[in-house]
């Protein structure tokens, strides 16, 4: 069972009435200065407890921006639903956002010192005469009322983990590193002691290493084996240094460093996609690059089941040398009797193969469509997940049939 937002049922979800109308008023105001609030919220925060930032925080993503949009645009998105309750409840958000914290250990005594260093940076950026006590309050009602929300969120998924709240770390020994053609790296670890009990397919675990300088950086990774195999493998696709974006810090590290035989942190999975299989629907698996992962777990989840669903397995990628785990996807299908395989590879270099294709993704390509009832699963960039919710959404496909995972901190745009 997957615990979601929606389930805080004991969590208070609505502004008293003269707090929403100050909300309401001054949101265009915090919506116009949310990059300065945030930019200053981040550095208070790490000038404040550096410690946070070398052993919890992405600092790819802080030397980006990622993280300050995302939080800029959760809390954003939060009190606009607060303010106009007839919009969608942003409760998917949320159960993203409580997964992530999830596996990254986070307890409710850090939403306070979050809290204190964001209603620093809100004053020094807008100023203390904009920032009377009422406006301060009725801001303070809404951060509150999303941190409870999620605080009741991450401690029930600690519950249903069977572990403490935040104790989510494990330590685990590599017992196996496959290179893959791709030029991903697939690493298999076995916990030393508090063994991780079975997953579910599409979830995934945080990794910690310690750097260089010594500072103890965290990424989340798909999990790619079938549940209740006792180990937990996972890929790593090193990311190299693009233009102004900087070499991904913990991928490249485990593919120059990591060895079997050594030692890692994992945390316990977690991860908010329904089970495939737990309603009676065909399935369509979309993903692009490494987005495969999640799919590669699912589809090894339905072959150790048996599985006669009707699964309709759609990738895109550059092109067959950067296509991640593409043997092996081939092998799950043909073990499936009710699967099928579309690939797309953008520079156009088919092979002549029956069921791939030239160029950008397209439903259109399908033979069979997209079958009428099915979920949905999709994970890829930002670009390529916003693309195929619109050709699925012009096809007639209901938004609650689409279950999405991203691996950048921008679930807002899937809110």
């Amino acid at each position: 069972m997957t615990v979601t937002a929606g389930e805080s049922a004991a969590v208070r979800d609505e502004l008293e009435p003269h707090h929403a109308e100050i909300v309401k008023a001054t949101l265009p105001l915090i919506g116009a200065h949310i990059d300065e609030i945030t930019s200053e919220f981040y550095r208070r925060l790490f000038s404040n407890h550096p410690e946070l930032l070398r052993n919890l925080f992405n600092r790819g993503n802080q030397a980006q921006g990622a993280q300050q949009r995302a939080l800029a645009a959760s809390i954003a998105t939060f009190a606009t639903h607060l303010v106009d309750p007839d919009l969608p409840h942003p409760a998917e958000l949320l159960s993203r956002i409580g997964h992530k914290h999830a596996s990254l250990g986070v307890t409710a005594e850090q939403y306070p010192v979050v809290h204190d260093n964001l209603f620093a940076a809100i004053v020094a950026v807008l100023g203390e005469e904009t920032v009377t006590a009422e406006v301060a309050a009725a801001w303070d009602r809404v951060y509150w009322l999303m941190a409870d929300t999620l605080i009741a969120l991450e401690s029930g998924l600690y519950a249903q983990a069977g572990v403490a709240d935040g104790d989510v770390y494990r330590r685990a020994r590599v017992v196996a590193r496959v290179a893959d053609p791709s030029g991903a790296v697939l690493i298999t670890v076995r916990p030393l002691s508090g063994g991780i009990d079975a997953f579910a397919p599409g979830q995934y675990v945080s990794v910690g290493v310690t750097m260089a300088d010594g500072a103890r950086q965290l990424r989340q990774y798909s999990l790619i084996n079938a549940p209740a195999q006792g180990d937990l493998t996972f890929a790593v696709r090193p990311v190299d240094a693009v233009g102004d974006a900087p070499a991904g810090e913990v991928s490249t590290w485990i593919r120059d460093n990591v060895c079997v035989g050594d030692l890692v942190d994992v945390t316990v999975p977690f991860g908010d996609l329904p089970v495939p299989g737990s309603v009676d629907a065909p399935l369509v698996l979309i993903s692009a690059g490494i987005g495969i992962t999640p799919m590669i777990g699912i589809l090894e989840a339905l072959v150790a089941q048996g599985s006669d669903t009707a699964v309709t397995v759609l990738h895109a990628d550059r092109g067959d040398g950067q296509h991640a785990l593409r043997e092996r996807q081939s092998e799950l299908v043909a073990q499936l009797p009710g699967a099928t395989l579309d690939v797309w590879y953008e520079d156009g270099l088919t092979g002549g193969r029956p069921g791939v294709h030239a160029g950008l993704l397209n439903l259109a390509d399908v033979t069979r469509g997209v079958p009428d009832g099915a979920e949905i699963y999709l994970c890829g960039g930002n670009a390529f997940v916003s693309n195929v919710r619109t050709q699925l959404t012009d096809s007639g496909v209901a938004g609650h049939r689409v279950h999405c995972e991203l691996f950048s901190p921008n679930d807002w745009l899937l809110a």
